[in-house]
């Protein structure tokens, strides 16, 4: 291997970088851009938020969130609120449509049909386990009760059955997308 030129080397006579004093690489590594840290700190929101909320919470300055957040407003992002003070929450639906875009560009036709087979015989176990057509109808304690589980243990489950039932829908919107699109394609 060869040796780096005498200019690149260190010198025994020369400082070296106080590499304490640099930034921190976390700090350098969070968040790509800002837009993304912003994208993160509202998709974050589980209730309405202030541009000062999610300034704090994308780690920016409040201009710079009500600047993103107008931006994400216009996309779809978020929705306003509240005008005075302006409050922001993220749009489920967008986040919704997000999903059935990826799920689309990852999966063919094929494979989607295939995972809404699975989810659908998962849906159906569940309502068999449980005798009724929906999650929302059962009671975790009077089930766990009447079964000898514990609470714990039926919530999970229904959580479960919930998430099969999220699954559904998203692959089937999936599906009807791909097909809508493919239709388009062909005419």
């Amino acid at each position: 291997m060869k040796e780096p030129s005498t200019s690149v080397t260190a010198d025994g006579d020369k400082p070296t970088p106080a590499f304490d004093a640099l930034t921190p690489i976390d700090e350098l590594t969070r968040g790509e851009r800002t837009r993304d840290d912003f994208f993160d700190a509202v998709i974050g929101l589980d209730s309405p938020a202030t541009a000062s909320e999610v300034a704090d919470r994308a780690g920016h300055g409040v201009d710079a969130a009500r600047e993103y957040l107008a931006w994400f407003e216009r996309l779809g992002v978020v929705t306003k609120v509240t005008e005075s003070p302006a409050t922001y929450d993220r749009n489920a639906a967008y986040l919704e449509w997000r999903r059935v875009q990826r799920l689309q560009r990852e999966y063919t036709t094929d494979e989607l049909l295939a995972q809404l087979q699975t989810a659908t015989e998962a849906d159906e176990k569940y309502a068999t386990e449980f005798d009724t057509d929906t999650p929302d109808s059962v009671s975790i304690a009077g089930y766990a009760a009447d079964t000898d589980q514990s609470v714990e243990t039926v919530w999970e489950t229904l959580s479960a059955w919930k998430t099969a039932r999220r699954r559904i829908d998203l692959l089937e919107r999936a599906i009807m997308a791909a097909d809508t699109a493919e239709q388009q394609s062909a005419v």
